[in-house]
């Protein structure tokens, strides 16, 4: 993603640039907020979970310019949004998935929509308590304030380069981990999708200020956040069935969901760690 309405990188300081990436991913959560309020549909859901994602993601990169407090304040409450609107979000995969692994149990699917439902209305009232809206623009003006007041500034373009390279040795010291696991060790795996995640973000945001070899490698990034976030997803699903096994119409209806989502798991491990044995 190229931001080309940004001023030329030699010429921004780390902080002034913070302000021009910051604005765009606060504007996307609000409108994602707002939206989900007249509109159930999991694109919205899905718009302000990325939004707050990216966000996290940026502040994680002007980590050593920010007070510590800050930081893990702003984080936490990012996070917190975060995982308000992935409760929902969580429902429609876990559905969707079933669709396509037993679409015979229709019965059933019925049960999750209405469970959906239900984390719908939390989710709603839990950003409307948040007062997503206020609490976001505060949050970006606590940074702009905490960033804009500290006694040395710095240059973006060097900045964006050693951000980027610390997450880039982070990723690659994650992938080289999970290539030697055994395939039963998921936590490695999922190690690997988020700083992935978090390497992919950083690159579209600095792309402008980085070397050529620095964005080299940005379509086998992809594949691997792909491959990745899918195997999350059976994961994912799995523990959302094994803690919600009431809202399933009887426990053989259950257990035949997990079996299925067990089998997917371990097609999708075996295609997670192939993928990794090309990348190490």
């Amino acid at each position: 993603m190229k931001h080309d309405n940004l001023p030329d990188a030699t010429q921004q300081t780390a902080q002034a640039q913070f302000s021009s990436l910051a604005e765009p991913l606060v504007d996307d959560a609000i409108a994602a907020a707002g939206n989900l309020q007249s509109d159930p549909d999991a694109e919205a859901l899905h718009k302000l979970r990325v939004a707050l994602r990216r966000l996290r993601t940026l502040l994680w990169a002007y980590r050593p310019l920010l007070n510590r407090e800050f930081y893990d304040k702003q984080r936490a409450f990012f996070k917190f949004l975060a995982g308000a609107a992935g409760k929902t979000r969580d429902w429609d995969i876990l559905i969707q998935l079933l669709c396509e692994l037993r679409g015979r149990e229709r019965a059933s699917f019925d049960d999750l929509r209405s469970a959906r439902g239900n984390a719908l209305e939390t989710s709603r009232e839990t950003l409307t308590q948040a007062g997503i809206k206020p609490a976001l623009r505060d949050a970006l003006k606590e940074a702009n304030t905490e960033l804009n007041t500290a006694p040395e500034f710095a240059a973006s373009r060097k900045f964006a380069r050693q951000q980027v390279a610390v997450a880039q040795k982070s990723f690659r010291k994650r992938v080289r981990r999970a290539a030697r696991a055994r395939r039963s060790d998921y936590a490695s795996f999922h190690a690997v999708r988020k700083a992935g995640k978090k390497l992919r973000y950083l690159l579209e945001f600095f792309e402008p200020s980085l070397k050529k070899k620095q964005v080299k490698g940005v379509r086998k990034l992809k594949k691997i956040q792909k491959r990745f976030g899918e195997l999350n997803d059976v994961v994912a699903s799995e523990n959302l069935v094994r803690s919600n096994l009431g809202v399933f119409r009887d426990r053989s209806s259950a257990d035949r969901g997990l079996a299925a989502l067990d089998k997917e798991r371990n097609r999708r491990m075996r295609e997670a760690a192939k993928l990794l044995r090309q990348a190490a």
